[in-house]
């Protein structure tokens, strides 16, 4: 399963390389619905284009993002003075004596001290890393579909809720951010042939267990240990990732959308390395028809994710 992804975060890349619209006022529901609270995921590279902002909405957004920056900074800060006066009592009564509590007190402190430092630095620093676009399952990336003959950009949260089904879907089947093909006439019915997206990342990342890595079998008494693995195509390039999505409603709920990437069977280089799926790219000429599917037709869907790109995939164990 492809459990985490580099995604092309910035939506102006799209408009410039795929001719895509964003959907600016899906975009400021997100960041507003944040601010109030709704614990939504956002990774820094999405924010950081509406930091330069240049339209009425733009603006918007960048007054949303500041202000749940500042109520951020603000709860760290709290949180930074409580751990840092816990260390200071730890510390005056470890001066009188060692004590189990007193040790565990400061160990716990000064972890917590090391953390919220460094989601400070992080929250204030304004140069992009590459990790600040990688996303993971209940973290929103712009995601491109076709809306009223098209190409839209919309975020979407990566972990798909069919609409229709419970909340608790999410809990009930915490794996709905990937599709598996052979499944998509199955589980995924209601959306196959339907609502069709795509994402582009530029790398994607898998749990392997290290004696697969290593292609050999469990030594006796060896514990299983995982490893993951970044997989990027070479050459270096970004893909069309092929994607389901819906637009999930409840009563008294917010709207939800989100999405699940298909996967497939792998290419043997990504088999040899220990892992048995695989995200699937589409071509660059099959946007529109994937972004347009027709029930009727699904036969023309499997053909495109049949017919798709296959860069050689090189591997590295991720940082």
């Amino acid at each position: 399963m492809c459990y985490s992804a580099q995604i092309i975060a910035d939506y102006r890349k799209y408009t410039k390389l795929y001719g895509a619209d964003i959907d600016i006022k899906e975009f400021a529901r997100l960041f507003w619905e944040r601010q109030q609270g709704s614990k939504a995921k956002v990774p820094k590279a999405l924010a950081a284009p509406f930091l330069d902002a240049h339209t009425d909405e733009e603006r918007r957004i960048q007054a949303l993002i500041a202000e749940f920056d500042a109520d951020q900074a603000a709860q760290l800060e709290q949180d930074l003075f409580k751990q840092r006066a816990r260390l200071a009592d730890a510390n005056r009564a470890l001066q009188t004596k060692t004590t189990k509590a007193a040790t565990e007190s400061r160990r716990i402190a000064t972890g917590k001290i090391d953390w919220a430092i460094g989601k400070l630095a992080d929250l204030r620093r304004t140069e992009l890393k590459d990790r600040d676009a990688r996303i993971f399952p209940g973290q929103y990336a712009p995601v491109m579909l076709m809306e009223h003959g098209r190409r839209v950009i919309k975020p979407m949260r990566y972990q798909c809720r069919p609409a229709g089904k419970p909340a608790f879907y999410d809990v009930k089947y915490p794996g709905t951010y990937n599709a598996r093909r052979d499944n998509l006439g199955g589980f995924w019915k209601g959306l196959f042939g339907y609502t069709h997206g795509l994402i582009v990342v530029n790398a994607f990342y898998e749990n392997v267990n290290r004696h697969r890595v290593e292609h050999r079998e469990l030594a006796e008494g060896e514990a299983v240990e995982n490893v993951v693995l970044e997989f990027k195509p070479n050459p270096p390039q970004d893909m069309l990732v092929a994607c389901l999505w819906s637009h999930w409603q409840g009563k008294g709920e917010p709207d939800l959308l989100s999405f699940a990437a298909i996967t497939d069977d792998p290419p043997a280089e990504i088999a040899l390395a220990g892992h048995d799926r695989c995200i699937v790219p589409i071509k660059r000429e099959h946007i529109d028809a994937w972004l347009n599917p027709d029930p009727q037709y699904l036969a023309d869907q499997y053909a495109i994710l049949d017919d798709r790109n296959q860069p050689y995939y090189e591997y590295r164990q991720a940082a």
